[in-house]
């Protein structure tokens, strides 16, 4: 019970920490200025290792929550907590120029429990999007002369979850996800001209955000001749409207901004006069399919839509098309039984494709990746718990047409335990 009480009292410091240094991020990606940034994939590391697929998949030994359904795989007597980060290089390319940078942040904690026989929850944090851009744009104008554009633009939205999975029968589960999405958008526009007696001008937004979603997922599962496992899984995410509170200042200065410099306040809105509005989340639904042979190999695919042709926000009614992202994944280990380390490894490789949501200058700014992984077992703890590793590459974008090409490199890592869970101690 002792140890039981320090694990929790770990997991509950880290999801503290988790709350507060999650949001701050400090990436540099122009295309996360456009709806609510760059979204994240919301899978485990060793999931993400696959390509990021895991409609269709469970496993007693690590936590799905990309589909709440899989939680009923958790063992009757054990503890899964899961703690992971990242490091990501990106570098972004423009048909002149080239910028690189570099940024590690935690990425999402997770635990998971049994409750009865037929019932377990998991609870967790991560984040939904990501936002951190700062875009220069010079052109001429024949009044002003040569205007300078700024764009800047930090933040993003965390999701911490609650959910819950029942077996129903032999083989089939479900689960359900209930999802607070909140945090802070903070955004700068400037404007500044060439001509001298001209006044430059600032837009500095601070968007609050929070709402409810909920998601439902279901599972099939069944073995054929003993060594042959087959799966489907099905998600499907509710359209929500997630409110927003926006604190917004619109200044006046000569020559360069500095926040200790002489400006005019010409706009504020901000207290109880801030800008009340809602934005409309997309709705999305995916489906999934995995196939095993014993505890060797693992196959999945997955197919996901996302309705982000619905999604209002301010200034990007137009900016956005339905996206259909499809994910294969593969795992292989040689001996699960064997008492060599090495045949317990875990080999994951996957790759995602993603037809894009994002709409500019008439292009679909599509994405392409490609995973691999390791789950390496931690002797000294016990045989299930686990150190996974993930390198994927991703390509966003394109130069064509003016736009960026955005490549980008991210190592994960995440720390899984499982302890045993209301075990009681025999007396002799």
């Amino acid at each position: 019970m002792c140890n039981q009480k320090k694990t929790l009292l770990f997991f509950f410091a880290f999801l503290m920490l988790s709350i507060f240094g999650v949001a701050q991020n400090d990436i540099n990606s122009p295309y996360s200025g456009f709806g609510v940034g760059n979204l994240s994939p919301r899978t485990n590391t060793a999931l993400s290792s696959m390509g990021g697929v895991g409609y269709a998949l469970q496993n007693p030994y690590y936590i799905n929550f990309k589909n709440p359904a899989s939680y009923a795989a958790f063992d009757s007597l054990s503890f899964i907590g899961e703690l992971a980060f990242n490091i990501t290089n990106h570098k972004l390319k423009t048909n002149t120029e080239e910028y690189k940078g570099t940024v590690a942040q935690l990425d999402y904690l997770a635990i998971g429990l049994p409750v009865l026989k037929v019932w377990r929850t998991s609870v967790g944090i991560m984040p939904y999007s990501d936002i951190g851009y700062n875009i220069i744009d010079k052109h001429n104008n024949t009044i002003f002369g040569e205007v300078t554009n700024k764009y800047q633009g930090s933040g993003g939205i965390q999701l911490l979850y609650w959910g819950n999975a029942f077996k129903l029968c032999t083989g089939l589960t479900l689960g359900v996800n209930l999802s607070y999405l909140f945090g802070r958008i903070t955004t700068m526009r400037f404007a500044e001209y060439e001509l001298s007696n001209s006044f430059n001008t600032l837009t500095h937004s601070f968007r609050h955000i929070d709402g409810m979603q909920i998601t439902a997922g279901i599972q099939y599962h069944t073995t054929i001749k003993e060594k042959h496992q087959l799966g489907i899984g099905a998600v499907y995410e509710n359209a929500i409207k997630v409110w927003s509170k926006e604190n917004l200042l619109v200044l006046k200065y000569y020559e360069s901004y500095s926040p200790n410099g002489y400006f005019d306040t010409t706009k504020v809105k901000i207290g109880e006069n801030a800008l009340k509005s809602t934005m409309k989340m997309p709705q999305s639904a995916g489906i999934g399919l995995s196939y095993g042979y014993k505890e060797k190999l693992l196959l999945g695919i997955d197919f996901t839509w996302q309705n982000w042709k619905k999604f209002s926000m301010t200034e990007t009614k137009n900016a956005f098309k339905n996206n259909l992202v499809t994910a294969i994944g593969i795992q292989y280990v040689p001996n699960v039984l064997s008492s060599k380390y090495y045949n317990k490894i875990n080999f994951r490789a996957g790759t995602r494709i993603s037809t894009g949501y994002i709409i500019l200058n008439d292009n679909p700014i599509s994405e392409f990746a490609v995973s691999v992984g390791l789950g390496l077992p931690i002797r000294t703890i016990n045989t299930r718990s686990s150190i996974n590793i993930m390198f994927e590459y991703s390509k966003l974008g394109t130069i064509k047409n003016n736009l960026i090409l955005q490549n980008q490199f991210k190592l994960s890592f995440n720390f899984i335990l499982q302890e045993k869970w209301y075990q009681r101690r025999k007396l002799e």
